[in-house]
């Protein structure tokens, strides 16, 4: 088998691979005794089936895959000893100059297109000046914040009557025009109907200054018009709702009403544990130490976003762009040329990026180790948890749960790849002059907009 290297420029090379018979015969003819063996041709006991045969049936299907796991593990082989960086994968040439033909050809030529990653020579230093954004905690935020707190531990509280915008349970039965309960009709108890999940606002308004023992006829279909929340309200198999009329009698049991939490010590209990916070003062203080931790992981996230496109524009790489739109329309499906065409600028950077990091990673030996990775899978894993309200894990749920995601290699490579990302950060804010900025939270959005 021979290889011949044509550079097209300093970004794109054309490999040309040729193989002869030698080179694949005898793997060809292993895999044709193999496949005799196996075999089940009607007339011919198993492992009689003539040679001759065989090859008529199975030699060209054989060849062509022999041939190309050839060609791919010579092309792998030929990079790696060659020390030859590409993005992307090997593209087949379009424009061979000889076809290949497995029914009648015993040698066979292929040429490939190779985009080449290009030099980097980068280094981090103390004159790599890079922002950091501090967000300032203002009055107006934490007060905004200390209500959010309080609506989200808020809770339901009876009332006389109803508005806009309570809770109003009780009974509902389907109902003719006078209120009469349908003979052998859809009837749903301890039901519970938000009246600012009501869609029409003429149904919303029967509600409307009832109180507990009050009925009110409605169309249950004008007021909640999705079949799937109507299902739910009524305790029915959706295929039910297409049959109904719509008329149905609400009996008020209780009309409730939404009201937020109060400052006191038995909400700083329940946030922060008993007697941990014990005044309005301490809770306020509480407050704002979560919103500047909030805030940290902001100033975080833009470091990371200023850091990164800092070193892309010091870095100065070019790329083999063609050939980058190319592979990503072939090994891609749900792509187009148009599409990658008119959307490259925004892949450019990550792929100048994602070589910066395997440089510097490389250049600085930053490795992730295993107690490394299920920390990191141990804070995602909380992450999750904390989705569904539960933030209080117990330590070996959290570790099983860890690990996991870390035995799922797909998940387990995101893992490694974010810490290692996270270690290269830390080295660059150590590294660099940092530009410290403090910021109100609005001029800090505003950075986004740029």
């Amino acid at each position: 088998m021979d290889i011949t290297r044509e550079n097209i420029d300093a970004l794109n090379t054309v490999l040309r691979v040729k193989v002869e018979k030698s080179d694949y015969e005898g793997k060809v003819d292993e895999v044709l005794r193999d496949t005799r063996k196996r075999a089940r041709v009607d007339g011919f006991r198993p492992g009689k089936v003539p040679m001759g045969l065989i090859k008529k049936m199975y030699f060209t299907p054989v060849l062509v895959d022999e041939v190309n796991k050839l060609v791919s593990d010579a092309l792998l082989n030929y990079l790696r000893e060659n020390d030859i960086h590409i993005l992307g994968e090997p593209l087949p040439r379009r424009d061979q100059e000889k076809r290949v033909d497995f029914q009648r050809d015993e040698e066979f030529e292929f040429a490939f297109d190779l985009g080449l990653a290009p030099k980097i020579d980068l280094e981090i230093n103390g004159k790599d000046k890079i922002p950091w954004y501090r967000i300032k905690v203002d009055k107006k935020q934490l007060d905004e914040y200390k209500q959010s707190v309080l609506q989200r531990y808020g809770d339901f509280k009876p009332v006389e009557k109803a508005g806009k915008d309570e809770m109003i349970k009780g009974l509902l039965e389907e109902a003719d025009g006078e209120g009469n309960p349908v003979e052998d009709g859809i009837r749903a108890e301890n039901v519970s109907i938000s009246l600012d999940m009501i869609k029409d606002e003429d149904q919303k308004l029967l509600f409307s200054g009832t109180g507990k023992g009050d009925e009110v006829i409605f169309d249950v279909k004008k007021a909640f018009p999705g079949d799937t929340e109507l299902a739910s309200l009524l305790k029915i198999d959706k295929s039910m709702i297409p049959r109904l009329e719509g008329t149905f009698k609400c009996v008020i049991e209780e009309v409730m009403k939404y009201e937020p939490a109060e400052p006191g010590q038995t909400l700083y209990d329940s946030l922060y544990g008993e007697g941990a916070v014990s005044s309005e003062e301490e809770f306020i203080q509480r407050l704002r130490e979560e919103m500047e931790r909030n805030y940290e992981r902001e100033s975080e996230y833009r470091f990371f976003f200023d850091a990164r496109e800092y070193l892309i524009k010091k870095a100065k790489l070019d790329l083999p762009v063609e050939f980058l739109k190319r592979w990503m329309v072939e090994t891609n499906e749900n792509l187009t040329a148009a599409q990658v065409s008119e959307d490259f600028g925004k892949y450019e950077d990550d792929f100048r990026w994602q070589l910066i990091k395997e440089h510097l990673l490389k250049k600085h030996g930053i490795k992730v180790t295993e107690e490394e990775a299920l920390e990191t899978a141990k804070r995602v894993a909380l992450n999750q948890y904390m989705q569904y309200g539960i933030s209080n894990v117990p330590e070996d749920y959290l570790e099983n749960y860890a690990r996991q995601i870390l035995s799922k290699p797909e998940e387990s490579e995101k893992i490694y790849s974010q810490r290692a990302e996270d270690k290269l950060i830390g080295l660059i804010k150590s590294t660099a002059r940092i530009d410290e900025k403090e910021v109100s939270l609005d001029k800090f959005r505003k950075l986004y907009e740029k």
